[in-house]
């Protein structure tokens, strides 16, 4: 007695062009994934720049605010604009200095993970 024959597939040359065209896929949603994560990461630094600009531009408005209204109310015109331009850009470098040491720290701390879990295989 003989086994059953074995029936070669049809379709089998039609699998392999399924095949094709789902590694095709994945590799074009792998790519898009790589597109939209750069683009993630070029917004995040803008958003950065821009926050540490407007922290410095803040500081000299809130300066010369205070600056012109106390010169203003005491009749000292220069005296009290000029000082209290000067400590808001102070304030504002120092600022926009600490959310750049901020950023840096998350950064940093984000480097380690990856370095972790490359360590342990992730």
């Amino acid at each position: 007695m003989r086994g059953p024959k074995p029936v070669s597939d049809p379709h089998s040359s039609t699998d392999a062009d399924r095949l094709k065209a789902l590694e095709a896929k994945i590799a074009a949603a792998r790519h898009k994934d790589a597109e939209v994560h750069h683009m993630k990461k070029d917004y995040s630094q803008a958003q950065l720049a821009w926050r540490m600009v407007i922290e410095l531009v803040a500081g000299l408005g809130i300066g010369f605010g205070i600056g012109y209204g106390l010169d203003t109310l005491l009749g000292t015109m220069p005296i009290f604009l000029v000082l209290f331009i000067f400590l808001g850009l102070a304030a504002g470098v120092k600022t926009m200095l600490a959310s750049a040491q901020e950023m840096q720290t998350k950064q940093l701390a984000k480097e380690a993970s990856k370095d972790e879990d490359d360590e342990r295989g992730d």
